[in-house]
């Protein structure tokens, strides 16, 4: 009989789909639980469950360090926040267990891989695309993708199979965790109209367990990369974890976000991330202090390209190889410390420095010891505007102050009554 690995969280579609790929597709399941961090799950009961249902074996692998090592600090510098708000907490997850996915198959001698995905979500892309790279001889089954039961009918059908239900959520929202960020959707999310509940969080403190008072956090990178909190030397895990703990309690890192799913539709997702905007915040202050002008502008627009790729799931695919090469070439001289100010859910520079430092005092300063030559910007200037006098001379000559003004200005709504002059 043959066998498929299924990536296996322990919720009801996967614990359903142990049951149902064994009476579709007459194959042995083997169940692997990949920990990227996800504290929120008894990894044990976890594995117990799988083999209580019906799989051959249950598989679990604690794959943190790769996590922060391969995943989630080259994206950190690279800057990538998909659409500006959100740091990928989740989909950079799922090229590492679709990578685990496969590498369990090559050992079980599987000849399958299955997930959970439903078929309106992005993972669905993410799991697919990358086993598509990795394994292309792998056949991929999605259970929820195919049988298209509701809740309810899914859990009629594990009663039917005597498959333990005590598991399963009784919350409103779809919950995906890791050591990165956490995601919640579904539910009273759906409507933009309303706004997040508290019991939606589980990181990040309300306002009302907020300290009054602020907190100031040291980090201190290498190479773009964090290595120390407060002054203490701490490995990715450690350090990611204790600043989950410090930002959420002042309420840091809750993102409400109207996001473009790959799959074509808008949905609105609601994200925790107190580590992860604490330190892209620090990473881009730091860059500030390192980069040039040019190598920064240009930078944003890696980032952005980075996040797309990241988002859509194209993790293995060339142009990231390409891209993560230049994001390391650029964080040569991203080392120093940030100091930052956590109140009321909010984080504010305090302090930076570096050693390679691209801040002059001499050149910056108006005060005393000013060593900036003054009589050079005349020249500069006019070598500057050059092109802009040479049209000017000719495409707008003729036309009064007021027309220029109006160049490209928006025309005015109209507001259904008649416009009025005050004077005074």
């Amino acid at each position: 009989m043959q066998k498929v690995v299924l990536a296996y969280s322990g919720g009801l579609d996967t614990s359903v789909a142990i049951k149902w790929i064994g009476e579709k597709y007459n194959m042995e399941v083997v169940t692997l639980t990949v920990d990227v961090g996800a504290n929120d799950r008894d990894l044990d009961s976890i594995r117990s469950r799988a083999l209580e249902i019906g799989a051959v074996k249950a598989l679990v692998r604690d794959v943190k360090d790769e996590f922060v090592k391969y995943f989630i600090w080259p994206a950190l510098q690279a800057g990538a926040m998909y659409q500006g708000e959100y740091p990928l907490a989740t989909a950079l997850a799922r090229p590492l267990i679709a990578w685990h996915l496969v590498q369990v198959a090559r050992e079980e001698g599987a000849a399958a891989v299955a997930h959970g995905c439903t078929g309106k979500g992005n993972d669905q892309v993410r799991f697919d695309v990358s086993v598509n790279v990795l394994g292309p001889d792998l056949k991929i089954i999605a259970p929820v993708r195919e049988w298209r039961m509701t809740r309810d009918e899914e859990i009629e059908y594990a009663r039917k199979n005597n498959i333990p239900l005590q598991a399963i959520s009784t919350k409103r929202f779809s919950v995906d965790q890791n050591l990165w960020g956490r995601s919640i959707e579904a539910g009273p999310l759906e409507d933009p109209m309303n706004e997040p509940p508290e019991e939606a969080y589980a990181w990040t403190a309300g306002a009302a367990q907020q300290p009054d008072e602020p907190e100031y956090i040291t980090i201190e990178f290498e190479k773009g990369l964090p290595v120390a909190l407060n002054g203490e030397p701490m490995d990715g895990v450690a350090l990611i974890t204790k600043l989950n703990e410090i930002a959420g309690r002042h309420g840091v890192g809750r993102i409400d976000h109207i996001e473009d799913r790959l799959v074509g539709i808008k949905s609105r997702e609601v994200y925790e991330a107190p580590a992860g905007m604490v330190l892209h915040r620090a990473h881009k202050w730091l860059e500030s202090l390192t980069l040039t002008r040019d190598a920064a502008r240009f930078k944003t627009k890696v980032a952005d390209e980075y996040a797309e790729l990241v988002y859509n799931g194209l993790w293995f695919s060339p142009l990231h190889q390409d891209l993560a090469a230049y994001v390391a070439s650029s964080q040569r001289y991203v080392s120093g410390k940030i100091t930052v100010k956590l109140f009321k859910g909010n984080v504010i520079k305090a302090t930076s420095e570096s050693p390679k430092s691209l801040y002059n005092f001499a050149l910056a300063t108006y005060d005393k010891g000013d060593q900036y030559n003054h009589d050079a910007a005349v020249g500069f200037i006019n070598v500057f505007g050059l092109s802009l006098r040479n049209q000017s001379a000719i495409q707008l000559k003729g036309q009064t102050p007021d027309e220029i003004l109006a160049l490209g200005a928006p025309d005015a709504p109209e507001t259904g009554g008649k416009s009025q002059k005050t004077e005074g």
